[in-house]
């Protein structure tokens, strides 16, 4: 047996020393570059040239065209994962080895580098053998590898219930006008058909025959730098986005988690000048004005990099016609499409071993600005008398692109957000801005809707990421003193954790607000929505359109204090905090929002339940019609309980019960709890319930409609209190005060029948019947700016 497989062994190596490279590729295209590789076009494949074995490259997967839909996550120009690779031969066999880079050892001893590898896993991506080789270097069949489901889209649409699918090898193949090589990077590219059945609602409002979902994937071997970029340490109070491993090699009394910085390379000669400035790309197929909009708002940047000390350091271009957006040597900023309107993205290929950002690429969903364009029609309705002029709206969706452009590039130059930033005159495009709309000589005025230009925060981060510093500067102290001006200026980094946590306490950090004053912006807000929603009607649509298209524009009016609500909630039980360094001026402590201002923010919040507040006129209701054949119902109108027609109560309760669900969060009413316990003139969880059941339950209204409407206000009340009295993460302190008001409450007599029902529906929560699962909550249609499932 022995001699059998030492015979088999032989005819393997005679088999492929019998396979000269030259002869094996007589018939085939060669492409050169970094990797070389050959198209045999009678087989339809890739063979590709291996020569410097355990060389590290990064490879990087992307999705070039997209599935179409928000929900499921599949877009055009997506990046996939980002990895540092070699090459490994063992016998016939070839490798393709993933290195760990979370797990490293700096150090100058290969031994204990060596040590530090061989105590953590890797990961082999690929295998294959060889079919030919000449010299040292060996030719190998990558078609396989480039035709499987690098995008992961199969799990994924199991994941999302959206279907069982599979590759089908016979409708996928190798898409030959992206599969190229050049000096420092080698792309190739594959369009791969999925196919299966129980296609998902998302997977078939996108797809010709739901049975086959087709998309072309992209792959690319990239040149590591050969001189590896200097690392600039992280700072979390920077702006930065960290790049983290744990160094096994760090003095003892040192931390082994180091972070640094990502950024790309800049540098200047001995004259100044900067040697190759930082270039993006616009996708060429944005059409215009869009595409104007976009370029000056990425832009903007130059201004920052013009801070830092740099000269012409930042542009922006239009893509060459004949260049390939994933191709590595371009920054790139894609208009993409889907069917829905959703999330834009900034991603960077970064090079582990450095943080050098080696391209950066923005994605930007085209139904986004549609979206502002429906804001401002809402808010403005301006089709009296026959008019036609839609230049506002435009100028304030075109306004609203400039800052997504700036902003998502900001994304790809090495900037995390800042959603503090608006409390500070909108001082960063790195925060989510909303409209600020005010009303001007009685009327709403949109001239200041969003900001214009790179704000100050800005330039602050990009000084930190990019400062040149001379050889004989303390880079350490430079870049500190950069972050202590700052803060000494009024600057404050807080990130995406602390702001978007539904429960969270930074009263300062949120998304889509505005303001340094939550309270105040708040009833701003709602005085301007009040204003929009007098003169909503048939002067908000255009002569000849649809009427039930009321019915769309009217969620983002009827909501448009959504968010500033959500500012405002975190005053209460708020505790004001920054990220802080031992030693740093300002000092580090957190402090409790003052009693008075936690207060305001109750009285502010309590105010966006009232029934006057969230009742929807009878001639607004009378005009949202039901919709006409052809017009399927979506995700962007109000849920109905009522058939075809509109029903006011549901909107109504979708809207209070937003802000039933943010004021009553269990991490919101826990810290209220503690904060009264430390402080006596804070606001108590009792005192909530008192005055929520002065606002709600005890509210009567004359007209039967407005307490038609304060019965379902009163309902959803009731349930608010009932889901944080029975979850998990409430602290039994403010469960005994929620069970003891909810028991004095049962324990009276209600003549009219919500109040009885209510009674009722508590005694069978002690009793062991309610449970919230069964309980379904309102549905808010999406906003931010597509809908979000709110953690509990």
């Amino acid at each position: 047996m022995k001699n059998t497989i030492t015979l088999f062994s032989l005819l393997i190596s005679f088999h492929i020393a019998a396979n000269n490279i030259d002869d094996y590729v007589r018939d085939m295209q060669l492409h050169s570059g970094f990797f070389n590789f050959y198209w045999d076009n009678s087989e339809a494949k890739i063979f590709l040239e291996i020569s410097d074995y355990n060389k590290e490259f990064l490879y990087i997967n992307y999705l070039q065209t997209g599935v179409g839909s928000n929900d499921i996550g599949l877009d055009r120009g997506q990046i996939g994962n980002n990895r540092v690779v070699h090459f490994e031969r063992h016998g016939p066999k070839i490798l393709l080895v993933q290195a760990n880079q979370t797990y490293r050892a700096i150090s100058d001893n290969p031994q204990e580098r060596q040590a530090v590898e061989d105590g953590f896993a890797r990961s082999v991506l690929w295998g294959t053998e060889v079919v030919a080789e000449q010299n040292d270097t060996v030719l190998v069949d990558v078609t396989e590898f480039l035709l499987q489901d690098s995008q992961h889209i199969q799990s994924r649409l199991k994941q999302l219930k959206e279907g069982q699918f599979s590759i089908d090898q016979s409708r996928s193949v190798i898409y030959q006008p992206n599969t190229e090589s050049f000096p420092d990077n080698t792309e190739f590219e594959a369009l791969i058909t999925l196919t299966g059945d129980n296609a998902g609602q998302y997977l078939r409002s996108v797809t010709p025959d739901n049975t086959a979902v087709t998309v072309r994937t992209h792959h690319s071997f990239v040149r590591l730098p050969e001189q590896v970029m200097q690392p600039r340490e992280y700072d979390p109070r920077s702006g930065g986005i960290p790049l983290t491993f744990y160094d096994y090699a760090a003095p003892l009394d040192e931390n082994m988690k180091v972070q640094w910085a990502i950024r790309h390379r800049l540098e200047t000669d001995n004259t100044g000048q900067v040697i190759k400035p930082i270039v993006y790309y616009l996708d060429s197929g944005t059409p215009e004005p869009i595409r104007s909009a976009l370029l000056e708002g990425a832009a903007w940047w130059q201004e920052a990099f013009d801070s830092a000390g740099f000269n012409k350091a930042f542009e922006v271009k239009m893509l060459p016609e004949d260049a390939n957006p994933l191709d590595i040597r371009y920054n790139t900023i894609q208009w993409v499409h889907r069917a829905t309107r959703g999330w834009s993205y900034g991603y960077s290929v970064v090079d582990p071993r450095s943080g050098e950002i080696l391209k950066g690429h923005v994605t930007l969903g085209s139904l986004r600005v549609r979206q502002d364009m429906r804001i401002a029609q809402a808010l403005l309705s301006p089709f009296k008398n026959g008019q036609t002029d839609t230049s506002v709206i435009q100028n304030m969706a075109l306004a609203r692109l400039r800052q997504l452009s700036a902003h998502e590039v900001g994304h790809t130059l090495g900037l995390i957000h800042n959603f503090h930033a608006s409390s500070l005159n909108r001082s960063s495009v790195m925060d989510y801005p909303h409209p600020l709309v005010q009303i001007k000589a009685g009327e709403i005025d949109l001239s200041q809707a969003y900001d214009v230009g790179i704000g100050d925060w800005d330039k602050i981060a990009i000084n930190y990421l990019y400062r040149e510093f001379d050889s004989n500067q303390n880079v350490h102290q430079e870049l500190q003193q950069i972050i202590d001006e700052a803060q000494q200026a009024g600057h404050v980094m807080i990130a995406d954790r602390d702001a978007r946590a539904v429960g969270g306490a930074q009263p300062q950090a949120h998304l889509w607000d505005n303001g340094a004053d939550a309270v105040e912006a708040l009833n701003q807000v709602l005085t301007v929505r009040a204003k929009a929603l007098e003169q909503f009607g048939l002067d908000t649509l255009p002569d000849g359109a649809a009427v039930a298209e009321l019915q769309r524009l009217f969620v983002p009016l009827y909501l448009f204090h959504r968010y500033q609500v959500e500012a405002a909630v975190k005053l209460i039980a708020g505790v004001d905090y920054h990220y802080a360094i031992k030693g740093q001026t300002p000092p580090v402590e957190s402090q409790i929002v003052s009693a008075e201002t936690q207060q305001k923010a109750l009285t502010a919040v309590l105010k966006t339940i009232d029934v006057n507040t969230l009742k929807i006129d009878d001639d607004i209701a009378e005009l949202l019609l039901p919709r006409p054949a052809g017009d399927n119902q979506d995700r962007e109108i109000f849920t109905s309980r009522s058939g075809v027609t509109f029903d006011t109560a549901s909107a109504v309760e979708a809207a209070a019960d937003l802000s039933l669900s943010l004021l009553l969060h269990p991490h919101r009413m826990n810290r209220l709890s503690e904060q009264h316990a430390r402080q006596k003139d804070i606001l108590s969880v009792s005192d909530v319930l008192q005055q929520l059941s002065k606002a709600t339950w005890q509210q009567k209204h004359r007209q039967a409609s407005n307490q038609w409407l304060q019965n379902s206000v009163n309902w959803l009340t009731l349930q608010n209190l009932l889901h944080l009295s029975q979850h998990q993460q409430t602290a039994p302190q403010v469960k005994a005060q929620v069970d003891t008001f909810l028991h004095d409450y049962a324990g009276n007599k209600h003549g009219e029948h919500m109040g009885q029902l209510i009674a009722d529906e508590i005694k069978r929560y002690f009793k062991g019947q309610w449970s919230t699962d069964k309980k379904e909550r309102p549905q808010l249609p999406p906003g931010s700016p597509i809908g979000m499932t709110m953690p509990d």
